[in-house]
C-alpha cells in the first residue's frame, strides 16, 4: 500500500476492507466511494469550486496558491486534526484522492509533518473503480453462476440468506440488500438507497469476496435491470439471463404470508425504529408507512388497469384502517389479490422467455439443500 503499489494491490485493499480515508469534497464522494471509506475532505465543496475555477481563469499556480490560502490556520488545522484521529483508530489504512494526485499528496505530506507515516493509493479512486470494473466483467464471464428464480414471495432472498442452517448459503449474494431496496413496486425501504456508483462499488467487492472464498457456482437472485433506482452492471444483466436456473415453489397461501411479514410487518417496523431514532411521533411513522404502500400501488397502476386497481386500492385502504386499529391481517386480502392477478401472470409469461436452462425445481427447503450440498461445478 506503498506510494509505488502496484495495481495488484487493490485487491488487498479493498476486499480485505481496510478502512480509507476519501480526501476528494464531499460532493464527489456523494456520487459514490468505497465501503470502508470516510470522507474526510482537503477542501470542501465551496473551496474545490474556487480553485476550480482560479485554475480555469489563471493556470494551475494560482489555482493552488488559491488551494493554500482557503486551507489554511485554523481550517487546516482542524483537517489535520481529523485526519489524525483516523490514523490513530484505523491505524493500517490508507488514503485517497481521485487519481492519487495532488489533493492525497498534499494530505499525506502534512500527516508526515505532524509525524505521522501513512499510505497513499496510487491512481486513487479511478484506478481502483477501473479495477473493479474490470474485476467484475472478468468474473462473470470466467466464474460459473446458478439463478435463484422462483414467484413472488416464495422468499428467494430470505434463501439465500439463511438458507443453509440459518446462514447464507456458499456463495451467495444479496443483489436486494446491496441495493437497499426488496424488489418490486412495493420494495422501497426507509434507508436510502445508495448512489449507483456505490452500489456497483459494493456489488463488485460482494462478488469477489465470494469468488475467492467459495469454489462452485455464486448465487444470484433472478433480478430484473433495476432494483429499485439501482441498475444491475450489464455483464450481471447478462448472467442473469444466461446462466442455468433454480426454481423455488410454494403455494398462494405461503407466499402471502412471507409477503405480508416482509413487505408489511418487517417494513412498519423499519418505519418505526426509523421514528425512535430521530424522536418522531410513532403515529407519523404510520403515516408514512402508509403512505409508501399507497404510492407503490399507484405507481403500478396504469399496468393493472382501472378495475383492477380500484378493488385493490379499496381492498388496502380497509386494511390500513384495521391496521391503525391495532390488526395487521387485512393486508392479506390485498396481497393475495395482487400476487394471483398480477405478479403471477407477469411471472409465468417472463418464465416462457427465458432460455435458461433448469436444474432443480422444488420447494424452499429442497432448493436449500441442492444448492448448499449438490451444486454442480
Amino acid at each position: 500500500m506503498a506510494d509505488d503499489s502496484p495495481a495488484a494491490a487493490f485487491a488487498e485493499l479493498l476486499l480485505n476492507d481496510v478502512p480509507l480515508i476519501d480526501t476528494r469534497a464531499p460532493v464527489e464522494f456523494a456520487k459514490g466511494s468505497f465501503p470502508t471509506a470516510v470522507n474526510l475532505p482537503l477542501m470542501s465543496d465551496d473551496e474545490r469550486a474556487a480553485v476550480g475555477t482560479c485554475y480555469k481563469q489563471q493556470g494551475p499556480e494560482a489555482a493552488v496558491a488559491l488551494g493554500h490560502q482557503l486551507v489554511s490556520g485554523k481550517v487546516k488545522a482542524q483537517r489535520i486534526a481529523a485526519w489524525t484521529a483516523f490514523t490513530e483508530q484505523h491505524p493500517h489504512g490508507a488514503l485517497f484522492c481521485f487519481r492519487g494526485g495532488m489533493r492525497s499528496a498534499i494530505v499525506q505530506q502534512w500527516l508526515l509533518e505532524a509525524g505521522i507515516h501513512y499510505p497513499r493509493i496510487t491512481g486513487g479512486y479511478k484506478a481502483m473503480r477501473r479495477w473493479l470494473i474490470d474485476e467484475l466483467e472478468r468474473l462473470c464471464n470466467e466464474h460459473a453462476f446458478i439463478i435463484v428464480s422462483g414467484k413472488t414471495g416464495v422468499a428467494k432472498t430470505r434463501l439465500l440468506n439463511e438458507g443453509h442452517q440459518g446462514q447464507p448459503l456458499p456463495g451467495a449474494i444479496d443483489l436486494e440488500g446491496l441495493a437497499c431496496h426488496r424488489g418490486s413496486a412495493f420494495g422501497r425501504r426507509v434507508q436510502e438507497q445508495p448512489s449507483q456508483i456505490s452500489f456497483e462499488i459494493a456489488l463488485a467487492i460482494a462478488l469477489l469476496k465470494r469468488a475467492r472464498a467459495h469454489t462452485g457456482p455464486l448465487l444470484l437472485e433472478d433480478e430484473s435491470r433495476l432494483i429499485g433506482r439501482c441498475a444491475l452492471p450489464l455483464p450481471l444483466q447478462r448472467v442473469i439471463q444466461q446462466a442455468p436456473m433454480v426454481l423455488v415453489d410454494a403455494p398462494l397461501a405461503a407466499r402471502v404470508r412471507h409477503t405480508h411479514e416482509n413487505y408489511i410487518l418487517a417494513n412498519l417496523q423499519d418505519f418505526e425504529q426509523a421514528a425512535a431514532q430521530s424522536h418522531t411521533d410513532r403515529k407519523i411513522a404510520f403515516d408514512d408507512f402508509a403512505t409508501s404502500l399507497r404510492e407503490a400501488l399507484s405507481r403500478i397502476r396504469r399496468r393493472l388497469g382501472g378495475d383492477r386497481y380500484g378493488l385493490l386500492q379499496a381492498q388496502l385502504n380497509d386494511a390500513l384502517t384495521l391496521h391503525e386499529r391495532g390488526d395487521p391481517s387485512g393486508h392479506c386480502a390485498w396481497i393475495e389479490t395482487l400476487l394471483r392477478d398480477y405478479y403471477d401472470p407477469m411471472y409465468e409469461y417472463q418464465l416462457t422467455r427465458k432460455s435458461n436452462p433448469v436444474l432443480f425445481k422444488g420447494d424452499y427447503a429442497a432448493v436449500a439443500d441442492y444448492l448448499a450440498t449438490h451444486q454442480p461445478g
